[in-house]
């Protein structure tokens, strides 16, 4: 399993080679993979805080903690889908399928607890989907999932009408809306997922097989990894989650809004990249992702509070991205200079 720790930055530099009194060496580039994450964090805190005084506030840290648990699961997902080398374009519409179905069905009356099986049923429905035809039909996950992304949000304006399904119960809105311990219950949610992700990728050996299929394919299943088996659960956890993520959107709204979720695949994209985790696959943490989601709740969070146009923000999250692949490109390079001794 592919280690997130920070390696030694003291190493004596490489000598590659000498002729006659000239020495080429070469330092290894010794970067921590959540440390990009974790300082862009830090300097959003440092702004929002300097820059408003609204940020600060009780009712503010409340709607941050209620945006970033959506995020993050989104993103917690999104990260088991690229460890593997894969991604998942789906997520945004399968949100908001799943949302959009568990308010219909609260409004035909069906019994709370059923309704929100049901959305998480469509959530790991999408992804068994997904998993079978990156597994076993060869599609690029790119092509797979964003075949789904536009599926899912069809079947979601077809079935509401492409109108807003709503009220909905109040015992059901409590979910998303309520209090646990004086903090905000979705944060106990987030904490349980996190948790229970973090189990499964360091101390399982379904999460062993995940870092080994992102590492190298074809050597897993010559070791006897069933790497076809693997990418449909993390598909199938991806939609878990997604779905996860569509049911807590309804409940916090109070309605099921058939163009939720839209976007939010950049959003949890952005999330797994920015906290560490490789496109290339095999690297990355759920810790690292919670970071990455927190960075993209704050960005949404501080632009609302400063006023600032959206569109700017969408560029500010690409601008995120770029640098958080070259960051990561940035990984196990060496620099090579040449010195001449004295």
């Amino acid at each position: 399993m592919a280690s997130s720790s920070i390696p030694p930055t003291s190493q004596e530099p490489i000598k590659t080679k000498q002729q006659g009194q000239v020495e080429e060496q070469r330092i290894p580039i010794s970067l921590g993979r959540e440390s990009g994450g974790i300082l862009v964090l830090l300097i959003f805190i440092a702004v929002l805080m300097l820059a408003t005084s609204s940020f600060l506030t009780w009712t503010n840290l409340d709607n941050l903690v209620r945006q970033v648990a959506v995020f993050a699961i989104l993103s917690i997902g999104q990260l088991f889908v690229i460890l593997t080398g894969g991604i998942d374009l789906s997520v945004g519409s399968v949100l908001g399928l799943s949302g959009g179905v568990t308010a219909l069905l609260l409004i035909a009356k069906v019994p709370i607890p059923l309704a929100i099986l049901a959305g998480l049923a469509i959530g790991v429905f999408t992804g068994l989907l997904n998993g079978m035809l990156v597994a076993y039909l060869k599609l690029p996950p790119f092509i797979a999932t964003l075949g789904m992304l536009g599926v899912a949000r069809g079947l979601v304006l077809l079935l509401t009408g492409a109108k807003t399904i709503a009220p909905l119960a109040d015992s059901f809105n409590a979910i998303a809306n309520g209090f646990f311990l004086g903090l905000p219950s979705l944060f106990w949610i987030l904490l349980l997922v996190a948790v229970v992700a973090a189990f499964v990728l360091e101390r399982t050996v379904f999460g062993r097989y995940v870092y080994a299929v992102g590492s190298n394919a074809e050597s897993a299943r010559l070791s006897g990894v069933p790497v076809n088996i693997v990418l449909i659960a993390v598909y199938c956890i991806s939609g878990l989650l997604a779905g996860l993520a569509g049911v807590l959107t309804t409940s916090r709204l109070g309605a099921g809004i058939p163009t939720a979720g839209t976007g939010y695949e950049l959003q949890a994209i952005a999330g797994a990249v920015i906290g560490g985790a490789s496109l290339s696959g095999a690297k990355g943490r759920v810790s690292g992702a919670v970071i990455g989601a927190l960075i993209m709740a704050m960005l949404a969070n501080g632009g609302n509070l400063l006023a600032i146009d959206p569109f700017y923000l969408q560029i500010a999250i690409g601008l995120l991205i770029i640098l958080a692949v070259y960051f990561d490109h940035l990984q196990g390079r060496t620099i090579s200079f040449v010195r001449r001794p004295s």
